[in-house]
């Protein structure tokens, strides 16, 4: 899953999208670009909602990625 935050996202909002993450046994990837910070979510995301995590303060919008069988 990728979580992709809007261009000024304040960094509490990363923070508390972090903790929520971590807090839930995921690991995180942090790729910080010059306008864009882009979370890579790594383990079974299947148990949490995109919804939610889309409605978090300065989240631009999250990318489910499935691997095909």
């Amino acid at each position: 899953m990728l979580i992709i935050m809007k261009k000024h996202a304040p960094e509490e909002a990363l923070d508390r999208i972090k903790e929520y993450l971590i807090s839930r046994d995921f690991d995180i990837h942090q790729s910080t670009g010059a306008n864009r910070t882009i979370i890579g979510v790594i383990g079974d995301t299947d148990s949490l909602d995109e919804h939610e995590i889309e409605a978090m303060n300065g989240v631009s919008q999250v990318v489910r990625i499935r691997k095909d069988d």
